[in-house]
């Protein structure tokens, strides 16, 4: 499988032009579609590009097929911003958990069931890297849409600030491997970064690589680290100047949860 707008049989994508530190590649906007349908689903439209916006729009269009919802898999705007250009452009509704993205569209329940001509799509709701985030399962193709869950490349960052959360983000990293393994998932698409054929490995990783961060965070402040900025330095010491804003977002995302679970003392995030 490839992102070069084959993809797989039922979801294709098409790659915004919005590479950068934290998007990668750019935008993996994702056009689910039964083979012959007329009703399509659109996952993550991407930034408010224009041109982007117009060419998911018109490579519909010019399949014969119509755009009837456009879902979020969570807030951020190189996902959301788009969305309120593309409805227009595509007359569809679009969703999220978040009120505040929705256009005539409800949010999303749990395990809920999206249909779109025979197109079943299963919302998982997967929480961490923001609160308001969501995955999609295609049952028929044995895929999951992932969002910023799980990267292609690298490993997600922990947004405090938007309600992420480490605990919630484990819970959901393990509910998504054991998907994968009961299930036989063969492949995670992302929303950024080439797609994953071998989740299990993935998943296993990103889980491994969470608590060993855990842990070098701990030992930071155990050695002196009294500040979210001195954790980063100690445990990200080569992180480039330009994503570190994001480091120290991840880091105090685990400082609230090793807190809560008593790890550290409080005082080296004061509220």
């Amino acid at each position: 499988m490839r992102i070069d707008g084959s993809g797989t049989l039922r979801a294709s994508c098409v790659l915004c032009p919005n590479p950068g530190p934290m998007t990668l590649d750019g935008t993996n906007t994702w056009v689910l579609r039964e083979p012959g349908a007329r009703s399509v689903l659109v996952v993550d439209p991407g930034p408010d590009h224009e041109r982007h916006l117009e060419r998911v729009a018109r490579m519909v269009q010019e399949q014969g097929s119509q755009v009837v919802q456009t879902l979020l898999t969570h807030g951020h705007d190189d996902h959301s911003a788009g969305a309120r250009y593309f409805s227009e452009l595509t007359g569809s509704q679009v969703r999220a958990i978040d009120p505040a993205h929705r256009i005539s569209g409800e949010g999303f329940t749990d395990g809920e069931v999206i249909e779109a001509d025979r197109l079943e799509v299963r919302v998982l709701y997967t929480p961490g890297h923001t609160s308001d985030s969501v995955s999609f399962h295609l049952p028929a193709d044995d895929v999951v849409i992932t969002g910023d869950t799980v990267l292609g490349r690298g490993t997600a960052v922990i947004v405090a600030e938007d309600g992420g959360d480490i605990g919630d983000y484990l819970k959901s990293l393990t509910r998504l491997r054991d998907l994968v393994a009961d299930a036989d998932i063969r492949a995670l698409l992302p929303a950024h970064g080439p797609i994953c054929t071998e989740p299990l490995l993935k998943l296993n990783y990103y889980i491994q690589h969470r608590e060993e961060r855990l842990g070098q965070i701990s030992e930071a402040v155990a050695a002196g680290a009294e500040t979210p900025a001195e954790v980063v330095d100690r445990v990200y010491a080569d992180v480039d100047e330009a994503v570190r804003f994001a480091a120290e977002a991840s880091v105090r995302a685990q400082l609230r949860y090793l807190i809560r679970r008593g790890d550290v003392p409080p005082e080296i995030l004061p509220e």
